[in-house]
């Protein structure tokens, strides 16, 4: 690989990481542990690995599209970095306002961004679509804990 495809990758790597940071700043806290859960809450634990993979996944998408495209698209790239500033705002209007109504329209407008990732990138290049399926999947599920967190605690749904 060439100096500029690592380049590339250290990037996307990078995008994903800030995207992620957004957890490490806004946690759960004792705010989110004394709220009513659904049964089928993931454990503790599985939220960092499950992200971990699927920003490492995203990463890799992005740069499989950056290797496809380049600069040549930047309404591409614009899509793909929208959909992590989507990401990272979650966790910011959830676990730092306490705004779960405010993080469900983010989530949802995430989960759009998504579907128009996929579609995009299996427009360009089929293979970097199929890496950001899992990341849709699990946003599915965090939307839908997202939604039973406001029905189970609507006193705390608007901070």
């Amino acid at each position: 690989m060439s100096t500029e495809m690592w380049i590339a990758v250290a990037v996307f790597v990078g995008l994903n990481f800030a995207a992620a940071s957004s957890g490490g700043l806004f946690k759960p806290g004792a705010w989110y542990a004394g709220l009513n859960k659904p049964s089928w809450t993931p454990p503790n634990w599985a939220f960092q690995v499950v992200w971990g993979m699927l920003f490492a996944l995203n990463a890799w998408a992005g740069w499989m599209i950056w290797e496809a495209v380049g600069t040549s698209r930047p309404d591409v790239l614009a899509l793909y970095v929208g959909s992590l500033v989507l990401n990272a705002a979650w966790s910011w209007l959830f676990f730092g306002l306490k705004r779960m109504d405010l993080a469900l329209i983010d989530v949802a407008l995430l989960w759009l961004s998504l579907v128009a990732v996929i579609a995009v990138f299996g427009s360009i290049r089929p293979a970097a679509a199929l890496p950001v399926l899992p990341y849709l999947l699990w946003v599915t599920i965090a939307a839908a804990l997202n939604r039973e967190m406001i029905r189970l605690n609507p006193s705390e749904a608007k901070g």
